[in-house]
């Protein structure tokens, strides 16, 4: 894939076409807003303006004071995003979350031929070592916290695998540090493709030479496709189209 001109090269954070914003809705009443957030886009306001996050733009095109973040994504996975209009919907899908009255599924694409179904199970921590901050890693000696994730392989995409993810836990970073533990790194993953000085590079240059030949996607390819979460009175479950072939990811 050669991807020239994509929102994800930049390490700013792109502004929204506010034409745009509109065909990213899935369903929306009164007092939700269900969302297929494309891989490039922050949810929180950054430093280039309201329109540079979901939320922001959000906000400005439709007049809101406040809109509640239910869901979160890093800024290069796209997908599902549950954003709540009012405050007591909020706190019943948050209620939701913190009892795990939920279910997950994302799909990646990882580096190399995933041949058989594989369940990480792991304590996950901040890597020390790692000249990056954020950076997470496998623990032992019972530091960190536990996290697991299932990983099944749905086709061979030319040298990569199509796989199903299954998060049980909702650590930090955990589907992308699981695959990379597998050595099977999600596509275009910055930090945990194999060298984390790429991400330093991406901040200070943006998408250069070297981060095109090492990761061929401008984005991590991982995308949360499904979301179920349910309570006493209540149960939903929304899906979102992916957009990897449609990107040309697919080879």
């Amino acid at each position: 894939m050669k991807s020239q001109n994509h929102p994800a090269q930049s390490p700013e954070a792109p502004l929204v076409n506010p034409d745009e914003l509109e065909n990213w809705i899935l369903e929306e009443d009164d007092d939700l807003m269900i969302l297929n957030k494309p891989g490039w886009l922050v949810c929180h306001p950054s430093k280039n303006g309201p329109w540079s996050s979901l939320v922001g733009a959000i906000r400005e095109s439709r007049g809101f004071d406040k809109i509640h973040l239910v869901s979160r994504l890093d800024r290069e996975t796209s997908g599902l995003m549950i954003l709540a209009k009012n405050h007591r919907t909020a706190s019943r899908l948050q209620t939701a979350f913190a009892k795990r009255n939920t279910r997950k599924r994302y799909l990646a694409v990882l580096k190399g031929h995933l041949e058989e179904e594989r369940f990480t199970e792991s304590n996950l921590e901040k890597d020390p070592d790692s000249p990056v901050v954020v950076q997470q890693r496998v623990s032992f000696g019972g530091r960190g916290k536990s996290a697991e994730t299932q990983f099944r392989p749905l086709e061979k995409w030319g040298e990569n695998t199509l796989v199903e993810v299954i998060p049980i836990t909702g650590r930090k970073h955990q589907i992308r540090v699981h695959a990379a533990w597998l050595e099977h790194p999600v596509i275009g993953d910055k930090i945990y493709g194999g060298d984390p000085t790429l991400y330093l590079e991406f901040i200070e240059s943006g998408w250069t030479d070297r981060l095109e030949k090492e990761l061929i996607y401008p984005r991590q390819a991982l995308h949360a496709q499904c979301i179920e979460v349910w309570g006493d009175d209540f149960s939903f479950k929304w899906e979102a189209p992916c957009p990897f072939e449609e990107e040309g990811l697919r080879t």
